[in-house]
């Protein structure tokens, strides 16, 4: 029986483009060695036109940030009835938002850091909370946009409320969790392993620690107790399920261990549309649960559906 014919959609125009160019060509390339039949789909504003003469069995959802991973495209394939990947409309605006994210999150019991929503202008010359915090827009990832302000800094970063900002109008300030980067990723109803992130040269998991070659290490498994490993194997999937997320998700904490081994474990958001390109984490979680990254991407497209 042939396999099915999947679009895989990847580029589009948020400033993640770059990352979504590098998530998308491996999947296709992966998808197209489990012998699917692959079109790439570089995404512009006339992409409901473009799938409607495609006709695709799937599409593979390898866009991320706004339009891409906020429930817009998902609702644009719920019209268009084509099953697609990852997670749907509702969710999908859900993660991408970190206040709502946060809210839901906190209500389920999963631990969160301090924080306060507002306009960037609105930070002005005094530090909207005792530092150290993080300032980073509700609706961006990749760490676009993410400023720490260090316990000496005087006053608030004049980048925010600058000509030069292009995050967005809204941000969120957020108490600085000091410790170590760690993150689990959940596939369908199977939690999957915790990995620990350790930048290198960067003083925390931006965008260049995220995507360059040498820019982090991945200690995977992390090498923490089994009991902290458990409780974020559980706080993930928590997360995952309160949030209505289906497919793949991973979920990003921090862990201080300064002063005891319980230390605090903080969840700081949830990713609905993870990284998939060579230096990413999800498929080096699902490689440590046994899943070759064409088995992962053939699972994801065989779990794709509408009505998600």
């Amino acid at each position: 029986m042939a396999k099915k014919h999947v679009a895989v959609l990847m580029g589009g125009f948020s400033s993640e483009r770059p990352v979504s160019l590098a998530s998308g060509k491996p999947c296709a390339d992966a998808l197209e060695a489990e012998g699917y039949r692959v079109t790439r789909v570089d995404v512009g504003r006339d992409v409901a036109g473009v799938l409607a003469e495609l006709r695709p069995d799937v599409a593979f959802n390898a866009l991320h940030g706004p339009f891409g991973e906020d429930g817009a495209i998902q609702g644009v394939l719920e019209y268009l009835e084509i099953p697609y990947t990852h997670s749907g409309v509702l969710a999908s605006a859900l993660a991408m938002d970190k206040k709502q994210a946060k809210r839901i999150a906190a209500a389920e019991g999963i631990p969160v850091a301090e924080s306060v929503v507002m306009s960037r202008f609105a930070i002005g010359s005094s530090h909207p909370m005792r530092p150290p915090y993080v300032v980073k827009p509700v609706n961006e990832g990749s760490s676009f946009g993410v400023v720490i302000v260090k316990e000496d800094q005087s006053h608030p970063p004049q980048v925010i409320g600058s000509a030069e900002w292009r995050y967005g109008e809204t941000v969120m300030v957020e108490r600085f969790v000091h410790g170590r980067e760690l993150t689990c990723a959940v596939m369908g109803d199977k939690v999957l392993g915790v990995t620990e992130i350790v930048p290198l040269g960067h003083t925390f998991y931006d965008y260049d620690a995220k995507y360059a070659d040498g820019g982090s290490k991945h200690e995977c498994p992390a090498k923490i107790s089994l009991n902290i490993y458990q409780k974020i194997q559980t706080l993930a999937l928590k997360a995952h399920q309160a949030i209505g997320c289906r497919g793949v998700s991973r979920s990003d904490f921090r862990y201080d261990d300064r002063h005891s081994p319980d230390g605090e474990v903080v969840w700081l958001e949830i990713n609905t549309q993870p990284g998939m390109t060579p230096t990413s984490l999800v498929p080096e979680l699902a490689a440590h649960a046994g899943f070759s990254f064409g088995e992962l991407v053939s699972w994801m497209v065989e779990d794709a559906s509408c009505c998600r």
